[in-house]
């Protein structure tokens, strides 16, 4: 029998109350190799985002490092970060400033934003059956999208790993498939990006005004 959503979301709690107890505030923490790997992928999300003036939901906010990317290039943004695992809420609610900034414990987005960023949410199915993880990448979308006014972003794993490195806990996503998805069902206004040297792939969704 599937597990519910419920469980889902606990699983994936506790695993990363593991890892950010296990490596801190640290890319390791949210189960990344290292901060190289982490700028790169930061840098095709925001390839969405205007330099300034806007809202962004961050769905799997972790603790809060895509804030401080933004912080680096942006300005007059409103940041609200979701996460499912009470640690790494109050690890980003130590570290990022209070104004401009809501950070909720929470798995999907509560609030509608401009944009919605999802990072590595998609990736960890644990032990989960392939199609129910599946289904659940794909629900969530239909969650973020819901919840974004002008547009999202998100990577997952590629289904195009070499096929020796590809780990039995992780999901690797057909990224054609998810184009035609996001293509089908969410804008006409689609980038499949998969050429920035990890073993992903990001998808950029544009909607029209």
């Amino acid at each position: 029998m599937a597990a519910s959503k419920n469980d889902l979301t606990a699983d994936v709690a506790a695993y990363y109350t593991r890892t950010l107890k296990e490596h801190g505030a640290t890319p390791r923490g949210v189960d990344w190799f290292g901060e190289e790997g982490q700028r790169n992928r930061f840098v095709q999300l925001a390839r969405l985002l205007p330099v300034s003036g806007f809202s962004v939901n961050d769905l799997g906010c972790g603790y809060g490092a895509f804030h401080n990317f933004l912080s680096e290039s942006h300005t007059d943004f409103q940041y609200i970060g979701y996460d499912v695992s009470a640690a790494m809420v109050q690890a980003a609610r130590d570290v990022l400033p209070k104004v401009g900034v809501t950070i909720l414990q929470a798995a999907k987005p509560t609030q509608v934003a401009d944009f919605t960023v999802a990072s590595g949410i998609f990736n960890v199915r644990m032990q989960r059956n392939p199609q129910e993880w599946q289904d659940y990448i794909l629900a969530t979308l239909d969650t973020i999208d819901a919840a974004s006014t002008k547009g999202f972003a998100f990577n997952c794993l590629t289904s195009y790993s070499d096929a020796e490195r590809m780990r039995t806990d992780l999901h690797y996503a057909d990224p054609i498939a998810m184009f035609d998805r996001c293509k089908r069902f969410y804008a006409r206004n689609v980038a499949l990006l998969h050429d920035y040297d990890l073993w992903e792939f990001t998808i950029l969704v544009r909607k029209s005004a």
